[in-house]
């Protein structure tokens, strides 16, 4: 297994660079030597649901994609991330089958959050609800037992996904240590805790990132993989001050922020916010432009005046203006007047207007911004909106999880834009500048200015977001060379 290095991870589903783990492994082989360091292969076990978020196991790798031989042959070459559910499991898993069966003779009688038990009146008050940060209209599923008993268990996401009940039940503690440690040991260098926010839950709060109750999964998860060389990384998408309390933990953190900042200089020519971020933003981290999710909206607030954020996601929808019919709600048309929309699903390239500079710039800048890159499989190709897929599955975040066959690669590996992008990533994980000192140029309004510094070599970017132009220049044997 290798560790965590500052170098560009690939973020990519199992099937979807060719039809399985042995495809992938071809494709990094004959098309990504050097580009690509690391890999988060998006869940891989068997499912019942959101293309591997309901997982009803973690023993086995769903045998459609591969078994654990071929997930060990990656960990040879590449520092991995997997996925660990940590606020649900699969309404298809024995344990869930095994509560319906027994009820409370079961030894999960305690697994799931049960509202008899959460709520001090067996139901939380129109009030309560109110106060919860709500993916769906009611947060519960109404789960039927083998007696012919029903009762409301907690469900914040899909009816196949049921929530664990992480602080409350031993069984749930247990189960946790024992998969973060089977996970360990099969090759990940560092676990994602998918929806970690919504694993802290109160009464009589948002149920959100509920503090202390948040450090205290957080710190079962760090125990359970002590004298491993894995890490976690928590994903959590909202505002800023998340990342930086997680900072002050020392771990990693995403940088889901980055995506809507850099959207705004390109399409109003300002760097006011991008440099203010990179002032600010923490250093143990891993920076995106597009992941399976989509790309946030309600991550970038209070870094750029609401406004701004609504104009910049204004000017998405205008370049992509069918996917407004994917962001209405029944009779609600999207309003660019206040935060209604919680991500956008447009590929990233597509956001930018499907414009090939635009987009080099844009990765230019994310792989110039401290913390390590993560580059989303469709980026990687600089992908289209996959309409086709939407329509045959009416599954809005099926835009940007296009299936690339073994031919189309490498039609797509033929294109400038993709060419271009895979010398960028070479030379980012090649260059020593970038395990040196980061440094902020002083730049005029319009341009920004990313330098790396270690002992005499550097490597420096420049955009003039007003002309979207850019330079790069870097050190080599004491030569300076530009970047074409």
């Amino acid at each position: 297994m290798k560790k965590v290095s500052n170098k560009i991870m690939l973020i990519t589903y199992a099937d979807c660079m060719g039809h399985d783990l042995k495809d992938l492994n071809t494709v990094l082989d004959k098309y990504l030597d050097g580009a690509v360091y690391g890999l988060h292969i998006l869940p891989f076990f068997p499912s019942s649901a959101d293309r591997g978020f309901a997982p009803t196991t973690y023993d086995i790798v769903d045998p459609q994609f591969g078994d654990w031989d071929d997930m060990k042959k990656l960990s040879e070459k590449y520092y991995l991330m997997y996925d660990y559910m940590i606020n649900h499991i699969s309404a298809h898993s024995e344990i869930y089958h095994d509560f319906l069966e027994k009820k409370d003779a079961s030894e999960y009688r305690d697994f799931f959050i049960r509202f008899k038990d959460f709520w001090k009146n067996g139901e939380p008050t129109e009030e309560q609800i109110s106060k919860i940060y709500l993916r769906k209209e009611q947060p519960y599923i109404e789960a039927e037992f083998a007696d012919g008993t029903k009762e409301k268990l907690w469900c914040t996401f899909s009816p196949e996904q049921i929530d664990i009940n992480c602080l409350g039940s031993e069984k749930a503690k247990e189960y946790l240590e024992e998969k973060l440690k089977f996970l360990s040991d099969h090759g990940a260098s560092l676990i994602r805790l998918d929806a970690l926010a919504y694993a802290s839950k109160r009464e009589d709060t948002n149920c959100f990132f509920v503090e202390p109750e948040i450090w205290k999964i957080v710190d079962q998860c760090e125990k359970a993989l002590e004298g491993t060389d894995s890490e976690i990384l928590p994903e959590i998408h909202e505002n800023y001050f998340i990342q930086k309390k997680l900072e002050e933990k020392n771990v990693y953190t995403y940088d889901f922020q980055l995506p809507m900042l850099i959207l705004n200089a390109v399409y109003f020519g300002r760097t006011l916010y991008l440099k203010d971020w990179m002032k600010l933003c923490p250093r143990k981290q891993f920076t995106t432009l597009d992941t399976h999710d989509g790309i946030g909206v309600v991550d970038v607030r209070y870094l750029m005046p609401d406004e701004e954020v609504l104009a910049t996601k204004k000017k998405v929808f205008d370049a992509n203006p069918d996917i407004t019919e994917v962001h209405t709600h029944g009779n609600t048309k999207v309003n660019f007047s206040k935060f209604d929309t919680y991500q956008i699903c447009c590929t990233y390239y597509d956001a930018l207007g499907s414009e090939d500079e635009r987009y080099l710039i844009a990765r230019a800048v994310q792989f110039f911004a401290p913390g390590i890159p993560q580059v989303y499989y469709v980026g990687l190709f600089a992908g289209r909106n996959d309409w086709e897929f939407y329509h045959e599955t009416r599954q809005p975040r099926d835009i940007n999880r296009h299936y690339y066959g073994m031919d189309e690669i490498e039609e797509e590996f033929k294109r400038p834009v993709v060419q271009k992008m895979n010398r960028l990533m070479k030379l980012r994980n090649s260059h020593p500048a970038f395990d040196g000192e980061f440094v902020l140029l002083d730049t005029d309004e319009h341009t920004l200015g990313l330098r790396w510094e270690k002992d005499e070599e550097y490597a420096q970017l420049v955009v003039d977001f007003e002309t979207l132009t850019y330079e790069i220049d870097y050190s080599e044997n004491g030569e300076n060379i530009k970047f074409k």
